[in-house]
């Protein structure tokens, strides 16, 4: 990434060029993406195509004012760390679906982020509701956060004993648990981008993938809730756990909030695809 990028994605987070790579700048970033740029799954329903390139991911979050979902999220956010002079990890999970059972290899992207101040930490703007902040990597309590309690914990040995898949301690996976439940578990292993494009694949195109069998765009609101737009159901909550639904009627509508509330120009209103798979 070079200089005029990083100063374009600084701009569309709203905040200054750092002048080190700190934990309190990572904080405010983290914070500022979560706010700015919406987890959301339009180009599967747009018929656009999705391609982990570090240009393609800056040319859509920066340039288009664009969101995504975790692959591209954390794909150019880490980007910009990186560029930031941060040391960046690409990390692997397995998201926890019904019944606490793991989802596919590569299921989800996250970051892990070493500052100048010392710490390794979670960083993650690509999963929906989590916390608005970095986690400390190395804490094996809680940590509170304004999206809930969290844990990041060594995760559960398997029937055969192996813990987490592994078979040393030291290479063992790990489970992030949100308010008692487990979210998903994190391979400790760093990965580069290119790795991840099997499970984008599949989330893109898979019938029974949950981005395939709806529509989202969601976002961090600035008291500290939350306003998704799921087709024309549009869901404000509160910090204090307020909630507020209703439902849009006409397109217009519909285009008006993703312009209005998150920052999205569209032509046309995105509907799901018919996958060929009922329910």
């Amino acid at each position: 990434m070079n200089a005029a990028q990083v100063d374009a994605y600084l701009r569309r987070l709203g905040a200054e060029h750092p002048a080190w790579p700190t934990v309190d700048v990572l904080r405010e970033l983290h914070l500022r993406h979560l706010r700015t740029v919406p987890f959301e799954n339009l180009s599967i329903h747009l018929g656009e195509e999705i391609v982990l390139e570090e240009k393609r991911l800056l040319d859509k979050v920066v340039d288009a004012r664009r969101g995504g979902f975790c692959y591209e999220l954390n794909g150019a956010f880490g980007a910009l760390l990186t560029a930031l002079g941060y040391d960046v990890a690409l990390l692997a999970a397995r998201v926890y679906g019904d019944e606490e059972r793991l989802g596919i290899p590569y299921d989800h992207l996250a970051l892990r982020v070493r500052t100048v101040d010392g710490g390794d930490w979670l960083a993650d703007v690509g999963f929906g509701a989590h916390s608005h902040l970095p986690l400390a990597f190395g804490e094996r309590g809680e940590q509170e956060d304004p999206g809930g309690t969290f844990r990041i914990v060594e995760a559960r040995p398997d029937a055969a004993g192996v813990r987490g898949g592994h078979d040393t301690v030291e290479a063992a996976d790990l489970d992030v648990i949100r308010d008692g439940r487990p979210q998903y578990r994190l391979e400790v292993r760093p990965r580069v981008l290119g790795d991840f494009v099997a499970g984008a694949w599949w989330h893109s195109t898979s019938p029974v993938s949950h981005f395939t069998r709806s529509l989202v765009c969601s976002r961090v609101t600035e008291d500290g809730g939350r306003i998704t737009l799921s087709g024309r159901r549009v869901t404000v909550t509160g910090a204090g756990g307020s909630r507020e639904e209703r439902e849009l009627e006409t397109d217009e509508e519909v285009l008006g909030v993703y312009r209005e509330r998150f920052g999205i120009e569209l032509g046309s209103v995105p509907t799901v695809r018919d996958t060929g798979q009922e329910g």
